[in-house]
């Protein structure tokens, strides 16, 4: 465990460098979540920022308001975790789009608006 930076610390004491393990930093717990998009109203570009509880399988998709499919912006294996993926809607007319959110058996949307 001293290997892994995250469960080890150092501190300066007077001219002494102590070295110790921290035994209750034993790792992050995530949580799956999707933040709203950030700015919104946004123009061209605005940025989604989610947490996965687990690695696996992730699709990030775009839908118009008909629920037409505008854009896949992530469809790969990734691991736990936060994330960041930014979306540019150039292109498309302004409206209100849903974002969803999938990975293993957790899925959830939110709306954002595009605005020329």
């Amino acid at each position: 465990a001293w290997q892994t930076p995250s469960v080890w610390s150092s501190t300066w004491i007077g001219d002494q460098f102590m070295v110790g393990i921290d035994e209750e930093t034993t790792g992050i717990i995530f949580h799956y979540s999707l933040d709203n998009n950030y700015p919104n109203p946004f123009n061209p570009t605005t940025t989604i920022n989610y947490s996965l509880a687990s690695s696996g399988k992730v699709n990030i998709s775009v839908y118009n308001i008909l629920g037409q499919e505008v854009a896949t912006l992530i469809n790969k294996y990734q691991h736990a975790g936060e994330h960041r993926v930014a979306w540019n809607g150039h292109g498309l007319s302004s409206g209100v789009y849903i974002y969803r959110l999938r990975s293993n058996d957790f899925v959830q949307t939110k709306k954002m608006m595009l605005m020329k």
